[in-house]
């Protein structure tokens, strides 16, 4: 894999790709050391190895294995295979693709339907035969996760075994990088297996929901959930913002966010000492996290804790009355609520009553199963992002490298002639790092039919934008969490710049992945231009307890900050009251 950029073949039997979905992990184009040797040739082994756990089809359905035929990457952005995920859907009992179109993806206007693309093998009673088995069996009848904890138990040993970088050779680090590619494939294959199965459990729940008549109560049921580990962040941010709230922390805050975590690890007072102790163990934790944080070149919250204290910063202002823990025990008291409504409603027929009773468990079973797997694998990239830092730096040091960050314009197949030669390769990551670079400047098609077109006919960001809405327009999107409250708009572009949000606004994002999530705690309500019910905006705002509208299209650009807006997370609409 060495054509930069990096663009790969399309196929000609499952024609459809969408950025739906994969946008939350990658809303950048990934980096050529990442798609080779992490996160795009491990990811889409494993995808292929869940489908097949499915039951769904066998590994022979797959094109030759060198291609990418799940997760590609057109422009070097990353697109998921729309036609094999319907094709998951016709398959599973009780699913289509319809179902996955919004489970997975959300609401697409324009998207080709299923039928202009069916093909005539597609119906298979075979393989629904054991798809059905693997529903029957592995979703609906699974009571843990014990996989996920013995997978999250690995991948702890391994950073808590981390050896002293800086003391490996240049090929120790090497190795280190490509010594994780069979737990990585694993990992993934679990975290899609999750995904999968989360999706079928809100899709069932759904179905139930509509069977009775109360179709809103579907997402009652799977608010509040807890063990959640994508809400985890914001729970220890927020007792963090609680410590800045003393005398001594605040005024260091106030002092400005340069050199801050310089002068609270330096304060020699109490309260800045317990601080600056909390949120090393904090980041110690979660040192992974961060936008982007599948993409080994991007950067984290260990690597920068400034976009924690950022963070901090603006949580600190939120009054004790907006916690986390409360909200979430309002959607807790909401969940039970729907359940003891829909159990009364069922308690006739004993059949439906045992049915919901089982779909309930699972819908929030895989749920935090999806969370947890992301995370677990999350973790284990941050141990192929430290080596490649580490190998950067000294090239840097040696003269043969710019800046550390050119490291991840290696290609896997690149890297003995590196290891052999630095010098020889300085100038084509340069020139591959400046073309990457520029790539951030483009958007990607939403949708690919067939091939995608050529970056020349691409849009550049900012060249279109929807019509800017009025008082009484309305913005149409799906619902990702209940609840209706008003708040002035503040949008969004970049989680790495919170300091703009003020507690009680509405964040207006074009999408979200885990870095975002410690920005809901101040938010009154969250609207995204992309997301479906399966999304992370919608798993987190359900945990957290805000409103939630997710495929609300163009949002970001037809929004303006200050507007007064209505979110009705229940009816999926987001109201201007005031321009």
């Amino acid at each position: 894999m060495t054509t930069w950029p990096i663009s790969d073949r399309t196929s000609a039997v499952f024609p459809l790709y969408s950025r739906a979905n994969v946008g939350e992990i990658f809303p950048n184009p990934i980096s050529p050391l990442n798609a080779s040797a992490g996160f795009q040739a491990n990811l889409e082994l494993g995808w292929r190895d869940a489908f097949v756990a499915c039951g769904v089809w066998d590994h022979d359905l797959y094109d030759d294995a060198t291609e990418m035929n799940i997760l590609p990457a057109f422009g070097s952005y990353l697109y998921i295979n729309m036609s094999l995920m319907r094709l998951f859907g016709i398959r599973v009992p009780g699913m289509s693709a319809e179902a996955v179109d919004l489970q997975y993806f959300g609401d697409m206007p324009g998207i080709p339907s299923y039928e202009s693309e069916a093909r005539d093998f597609d119906v298979n009673e075979a393989f629904e035969a054991t798809a059905g088995a693997w529903l029957m069996n592995e979703v609906l009848g699974a009571t843990d996760l014990a996989a996920y904890d013995a997978d999250r138990a690995e991948v702890e040993a391994i950073r808590a075994s981390r050896p002293d970088l800086a003391t490996l050779s240049d090929r120790e680090l090497w190795d280190r990088i490509l010594s994780f590619d069979v737990l990585l494939r694993r990992l993934f294959k679990h975290h899609i297996e999750a995904s999968l199965k989360s999706g079928v459990g809100l899709g069932a729940a759904a179905q139930l929901a509509e069977a009775v008549g109360r179709p809103e109560m579907a997402l009652a049921l799977v608010s509040g959930i807890g063990e959640v580990d994508s809400a985890g962040p914001s729970l220890g941010m927020w007792a963090l913002s609680r410590l800045a709230r003393d005398a001594a922390v605040a005024a260091a805050f106030d002092a400005g966010l340069d050199g801050l975590h310089d002068r609270l690890t330096a304060a020699t007072d109490e309260a800045s000492q317990q601080f600056a102790k909390e949120l090393g163990e904090f980041l110690h934790r979660w040192d992974f996290r961060g936008p982007s944080e599948w993409e080994i070149r991007a950067v984290t919250w260990g690597v920068d804790p400034g976009m924690v204290l950022a963070t901090i910063d603006r949580m600190r202002h939120v009054g004790d009355d907006q916690a986390p823990e409360a909200k979430n025990a309002e959607r807790v008291a909401q969940r039970e609520a729907a359940a003891t409504e829909m159990r009364a409603m069922l308690a006739a027929d004993a059949e439906a009553l045992g049915q919901f009773e089982v779909v309930l468990n699972a819908a929030a079973l895989w749920l935090r199963g999806r969370e947890r797997g992301r995370t677990t694998a999350a973790m284990l990239m941050h141990e192929l992002r430290l080596p490649a830092l580490e190998l950067g730096e000294r090239a840097v040091r040696a003269g043969h490298l710019a800046t550390r960050e050119q490291i991840f314009m290696l290609f896997k197949d690149e890297i003995d002639g590196f290891l052999a030669d630095p010098a020889a390769f300085s100038a084509t990551l340069a020139d591959r790092e400046a073309s990457y670079l520029q790539l951030f400047s483009k958007v990607p098609p939403f949708v690919v039919v067939g091939e995608a077109p050529p970056l020349s006919e691409w849009e550049t960001a900012g060249s279109s934008v929807g019509a800017v809405v009025g008082v009484g327009d309305v913005i149409e999107g799906v619902s990702g969490c209940n609840g209706v409250v008003q708040g002035r708009a503040r949008v969004i572009l970049d989680p790495d710049d919170p300091r703009d949000l003020e507690p009680g606004e509405i964040l207006v994002a074009p999408i979200t992945d885990p870095s975002w999530t410690p920005l809901f705690v101040a938010a009154a309500a969250v609207v995204v231009d992309v997301g479906a019910p399966f999304s992370h905006a919608a798993i987190v705002s359900r945990e957290l307890g805000i409103p939630c509208v997710v495929s609300a299209t163009q949002a970001t650009t037809r929004l303006r900050d200050g507007m007064l807006l209505e979110v009705d997370g229940t009816k999926g609409t987001v109201t201007v009251l005031e321009a």
